[in-house]
């Protein structure tokens, strides 16, 4: 007997689209937290403007995966009945309103916005993104969202 999974709602064909919206905002937050520490280090300005790119992508890219999300998240009962749901939901929810306030602390003069408190902001943005991450994978592997039954690795 087939055994059926939780199904991600938001996708093209049988693709789910959240997974493959969530890597563009994952390397941007990353990236951030990197160019902030390179500017720490040199107070090269250039670094500061990269951040500041980054953030603003990864931020329209988080807009999109969330929005693949919620719908995920609403569209199943089954997904929200599973706790790493919530968590991957309510840290990405958090993750993204630090970013979101991230931008505006970047989008002042240099000198003022990397250190320390866009450095902070973007290293909290990566630890959350750490614990969210680990759910979202949970989800997959270990509950089977979005997968298409019997197709379970």
């Amino acid at each position: 007997m087939a055994q059926t999974y939780p199904r991600s709602t938001a996708r093209i064909g049988a693709q789910p689209l959240h997974p493959l919206l969530v890597p563009v905002p994952i390397v941007c937050f990353v990236g951030t937290l990197v160019t902030d520490i390179a500017y720490w280090f040199t107070a090269n300005m250039q670094w500061a403007n990269f951040s500041a790119w980054l953030l603003t992508v990864g931020l329209i890219g988080a807009a999109l995966a969330a929005f693949a999300g919620v719908i995920d998240f609403f569209g199943d009962r089954g997904i929200r009945r599973l706790r790493p749901a919530w968590i991957h939901a309510a840290g990405n929810a958090v993750a993204l309103a630090l970013s979101i306030i991230n931008v505006f602390v970047h989008s002042r003069d240099a000198y003022t916005s990397v250190v320390p408190t866009g450095l902070i902001l973007s290293a909290t943005v990566v630890l959350i993104l750490l614990v969210t991450g680990w759910n979202g994978a949970a989800l997959v592997h270990r509950y089977g969202v979005g997968v298409r039954t019997g197709e379970r690795a």
